[in-house]
């Protein structure tokens, strides 16, 4: 080969090596279709995810525990940050729901997923992944879910601080989970998204304008959202930060929160309470004072508890209206944030406006500060579905599932309700983070997940009846379109009687 052709050559192949390695620099950045927004997963996974150990801080010391300080099955964790995570539609009588999952232990980062079941056919399709959250693990950016007058389902993605955008998608069909577009990105956290009939939607939520300062705004047709919503929404409460429930009924929205003395997570406290019955334009306490929003200072007209004085933290976890249109707050309190017996106990409460006072109740005692249940109120009992029975990684967040209720709500003497049915046992994992559709309907009535809270393990999906009779695990994996429910160890209900209904 002469000198010509050899030089020729060694300058071709340089090139093709040049080339090869742009291509391999391209293949290490994922390009957006490479992403699985709008794609259906093989089957319901939910999420592991670990909060690591507690720092000693001011007030809060850690006692030395080097346990996480919540982890594991947190597929629905915050639920008293993102509500409601799934919502009955009745046109079509199916439940939707969204959660937290990820494609595999192997691959663990968030999808924000979304599903439904079909009460008729007694089935769950292939979940759809609304948001694939780019690697992120971290299920503060869970989802919550409302449905417009037209059918059309709202997915609000959370963001994280202000480093991480969330985002605002809008089905493209009504009543379908097949794709969805996405309507705004930007700054929103812990979004609680509700729907008023002939009003629109009311958006209540954090933005980190100094701590996690309560927000919210109001959007008629669920068009031009506020891209800017830390310079331009209306500030509900501002001092030290604070989580928050809420709820509607009718044409009340109310809130419930805890603040964060000097901005400190790891002591929130006290108990504070405002509503309002138009759309936000003026907020009133419980018996209907007005109050001047927003509100700055920890002594204001909204405290109905000062826990602060007795040493405790509150942790807010849902509220409801009871038949008379009533606020109904459930908490949990406990002197501190690490999970160590130091801050034992963690007393399960509930704290109402009777129309003239609030007055508190027990129901019962957790062995960790972050369980989270959800709660009911009948025409006959009111009750708790909640991960209070110990379980197979005691101390740690989660246990076995049990249904504690009571018929004399009313009366404050009567603290503890009764454990009526323990729904799971003999777990190989605890169960957490136990979520209620806005507006459930049996069977569909509660639903969570499990996983080993001391390391990352797979995340299973249930849900149960009304009765706590019937725990059905959503199909790990699937091969088919459709799937049914699993019955998992079904007791024979008695003798006549309605499975799905008292």
């Amino acid at each position: 080969m002469s000198t010509f052709y050899k030089s020729l050559f060694i300058f071709l192949l340089s090139i093709l090596f040049f080339i090869g390695g742009l291509n391999a620099q391209e293949e290490k950045i994922p390009s957006e279709n490479k992403f699985l927004d709008n794609q259906k997963l093989d089957g319901y996974r939910g999420i592991w995810w670990f909060h690591r150990p507690m720092e000693d801080r001011p007030h809060s010391p850690s006692y030395g525990s080097t346990d996480f300080k919540y982890s594991g099955p947190l597929s629905f964790a915050w639920p008293h940050t993102v509500a409601p995570m799934a919502i009955y539609a009745p046109e079509v009588n199916k439940t939707f729901f969204v959660y937290g999952g990820d494609s595999g232990p192997e691959n663990r980062y968030l999808l924000a997923m979304v599903s439904y079941y079909d009460h008729e056919k007694h089935r769950v399709p292939k979940p759809t992944v609304v948001r694939d959250q780019r690697g992120v693990d971290d299920p503060h950016d869970n989802p919550s879910i409302t449905i417009d007058e037209q059918g059309y389902i709202w997915v609000f993605v959370a963001g994280r601080s202000r480093h991480r955008p969330g985002q605002i998608f809008r089905s493209n069909a009504p009543y379908s989970i097949d794709s969805f577009e996405l309507i705004i990105e930007r700054e929103q956290t812990y979004s609680q998204i509700w729907r008023v009939p002939q009003k629109g939607f009311f958006h209540l939520l954090s933005l980190y304008t100094s701590g996690r300062e309560l927000y919210f705004e109001t959007n008629k047709s669920g068009k031009d959202w506020e891209p800017n919503p830390a310079d331009k929404l209306q500030k509900l409460v501002g001092f030290g930060g604070h989580y928050q429930v809420s709820r509607v009924k009718g044409d009340t929205i109310g809130t419930a929160f805890n603040y964060h003395p000097e901005g400190n997570v790891d002591r929130r406290t006290n108990l504070y309470y405002l509503q309002t019955t138009d759309f936000g334009k003026t907020w009133t306490t419980a018996d209907g004072t007005p109050v001047q929003i927003p509100l700055e200072d920890r002594d204001n007209p909204a405290l109905i508890n000062d826990y602060e004085a007795q040493g405790k933290n509150v942790y807010p976890n849902q509220l409801l209206f009871d038949n008379e249109g009533r606020p109904v707050i459930l908490y949990i309190t406990s002197f501190g944030a690490a999970p160590v017996p130091e801050n034992a106990p963690r007393a399960w409460k509930i704290r109402r406006w009777t129309g003239e006072k609030w007055v508190s109740q027990y129901v019962t005692i957790s062995d960790h500060a972050y369980d989270e249940g959800a709660f009911y109120i009948h025409d006959d009992r009111w009750t708790l579905i909640a991960p209070a029975v110990p379980g197979p990684q005691p101390g740690f967040n989660g246990g076995e599932i049990g249904v504690f209720e009571t018929t004399d709500p009313g009366n404050p003497d009567n603290d503890f309700w009764q454990l009526k049915r323990q729904v799971t046992r003999n777990s190989p994992f605890n169960h957490g983070y136990v979520r209620r559709p806005h507006n459930p309907k049996d069977p569909f009535f509660a639903f969570w997940a499990d996983s080993d809270p001391k390391k990352s393990t797979i995340s299973r999906i249930f849900f149960t009846n009304s009765r706590g009779d019937r725990v059905y695990m959503l199909p790990y994996n699937m091969k088919e379109d459709f799937a049914q429910p699993i019955l998992l160890n079904p007791p024979t209900p008695p003798e006549g009687k309605d499975t799905f209904k008292y």
